[in-house]
């Protein structure tokens, strides 16, 4: 049965570095994860770490239903997060950049296993935040440029956060062989590398990261 795609991203801090509470927690998460999938209600989930920090992508089907519905085995390791005044365990990342979107479930299928699944951070440079968020969904706006079919950039606060598969599937919004895009170029011309600060192991932009699990 053909259902609507919601594509997702949160994240969340840990409260403690004990690996072992940690593992305990995420094992049950993926546990609920995957009778999310028996169920048909979720497609892919991917979860991955920097520090504390928790980075979370998914594909609800039907309905965009909140991480609370598989993640709460982690609920007493997790920090709240002051949002409009009313703390939460899991921040919504705000969607910036992607080069498809879904038209349902059918579509979004994979035709293979990708060989991985990756996400991975960025953090930005504070004066030059505003102008990569600009340049970006000018991208997206226009929609001729090409890039991973399932690659998704989400914002909190000064991070970014990017999944995407490998081996990619180059495809731009329009689904066209359209020409060369003007908003890609207008980007290039502002000096990409300078909207980012460095993350220690990178000489700047993105880093990426280890995962407690990636389904799909």
């Amino acid at each position: 049965m053909k259902q609507k795609v919601f594509r997702q991203e949160f994240r969340a801090c840990l409260n403690t570095d004990d690996q072992g509470m940690i593992r305990n927690a995420v094992e049950r998460c993926r546990d609920l994860a995957e009778e999310l999938r028996a169920a048909e209600r979720m497609m892919t989930v991917g979860l991955y770490y920097h520090g504390r920090q928790l980075f979370l992508y998914y594909e609800a089907l039907g309905e965009a239903y909140g991480p609370e519905t598989f993640m709460s085995p982690l609920d007493d390791l997790l920090m709240p997060w002051p949002e409009k005044g009313e703390p939460v365990l899991w921040a919504p990342m705000y969607p910036i950049y992607w080069h498809q979107v879904p038209e349902d479930s059918e579509d979004w299928i994979r035709p293979h296993a990708p060989e991985r699944r990756v996400g991975r951070i960025a953090y930005l440079n504070h004066d030059l935040m505003f102008e990569y968020v600009y340049h970006h969904f000018a991208i997206v706006r226009e929609g001729i440029f090409k890039g991973d079919r399932y690659q998704f950039i989400s914002l909190h606060e000064d991070v970014l956060f990017s999944y995407f598969e490998e081996p990619r599937t180059n495809v731009n919004i329009r689904r066209t062989e359209e020409g060369d895009s003007e908003a890609i170029r207008d980007w290039m011309a502002v000096n990409p590398p300078s909207h980012f600060d460095t993350i220690p192991g990178t000489n700047g932009g993105f880093l990426i990261l280890p995962d407690y699990f990636n389904l799909g």
